[in-house]
């Protein structure tokens, strides 16, 4: 069954406000194969952590979640778990629909939900908050998408890795070092280690 999955009114403007082109084809393309995997695997949450301070998620994450989407109409969630720094959250200023913990609600399409957090919260509450979004307000969602940028920042990106059903290292092609790619891999517990993807 083919599902026709529709941009609501305005997530065109909030995507564009944010960098974020819905329809680049090569990294479309590059995302219909993932999703693939994701699928055959039956893997729910997986978390994206950038390999260096250079790599954008969001981009990956919104072409990702709509290649999961579009084939069944399944509901997607792109969730910005940095609630210290989030990248994300112009996208849900003017929201008033909140989420469970801190994070508030954005439909971008029929089937593509950011979550992200209206204002960044106090040092120590990250993981926390994290994890009862986790536990609690994605059960409605067939996967649901992490931006892990800024964890490492703070030393959390292995505590936040352990909350993922797989982790994928995000690195840009020809920019990221071998040295950062390694580094970025050896903080994600082996059995949870998607792979590394190219962006970019």
């Amino acid at each position: 069954m083919v599902s026709s999955v529709s941009t609501l009114p305005g997530a065109e403007d909030v995507l564009a406000s944010l960098g974020i082109q819905s329809r680049d084809g090569e990294l479309a393309g590059a995302c219909a194969r993932i999703a693939q995997r994701l699928r055959a695997n039956q893997i729910r949450i997986v978390g994206f952590l950038p390999a260096d301070d250079t790599v954008a998620v969001p981009a990956l994450l919104v072409h990702l979640g709509l290649a999961l989407a579009e084939p069944t109409g399944a509901q997607v969630a792109i969730v910005d778990a940095n609630v210290r720094y989030p990248a994300l959250t112009a996208a849900v200023a003017d929201t008033a629909e909140v989420a469970t913990g801190a994070f508030a609600r954005r439909q971008l399409t029929t089937s593509l939900v950011l979550l992200a957090p209206p204002i960044p919260q106090r040092a120590g509450h990250v993981i926390p908050t994290l994890k009862r979004l986790l536990t609690e307000g994605t059960d409605g969602f067939a996967h649901v998408l992490v931006d892990l940028t800024g964890f490492e920042h703070v030393g959390e990106h292995a505590a936040a890795a352990a909350l993922m059903d797989a982790v994928a290292i995000v690195a840009r092609a020809h920019e990221t070092h071998e040295d950062q790619v390694a580094a970025a891999v050896a903080v994600v517990p082996r059995d949870r280690l998607l792979g590394v993807t190219l962006v970019g």
